[in-house]
């Protein structure tokens, strides 16, 4: 069975730094297309960054987060930097085994077949 178990949020100061940390048993996902996602209350949850080969990112996180990944741990990073309010969301990991060619496809969570429990990460003013 696949897991996927997201780590490492709280609370934090604007302009501060967290790393999350998205662990996956059960499988394998080192040549899977593997993301992080946002939900904010009252909001659809919504694409922040994209690891398969290269980086993607939404633009509202481009040069302050940076998405990695440990294929020899199984383990998928975030790290967060020059955290503002308006990051303040439930973050979630999601992994898919499916393939598409472009990128469109992968920034739409509907296409991710798994899905951790999601990390709240906090930001004050």
């Amino acid at each position: 069975q696949v897991q996927l178990v997201e780590s490492g949020g709280g609370l934090v100061q604007a302009g501060d730094s967290l790393r999350l940390s998205c662990v996956a048993s059960g499988g394998t996902f080192s040549s899977s297309a593997m993301g992080w996602f946002r939900q904010a209350p009252g909001k659809e949850r919504e694409f922040v960054a994209l690891i398969r080969g290269n980086t993607y990112y939404s633009d509202s996180v481009k040069g302050r987060f940076t998405i990695s990944r440990d294929n020899g741990k199984n383990t998928l990073y975030l790290q967060m930097n020059s955290l503002k309010p308006e990051d303040t969301a439930v973050y979630y990991c999601a992994a898919t085994t499916r393939t598409y060619y472009g990128n469109a496809f992968y920034y739409r969570p509907s296409n991710y077949q798994y899905w951790g429990q999601g990390t709240q990460v906090t930001v004050s003013s």
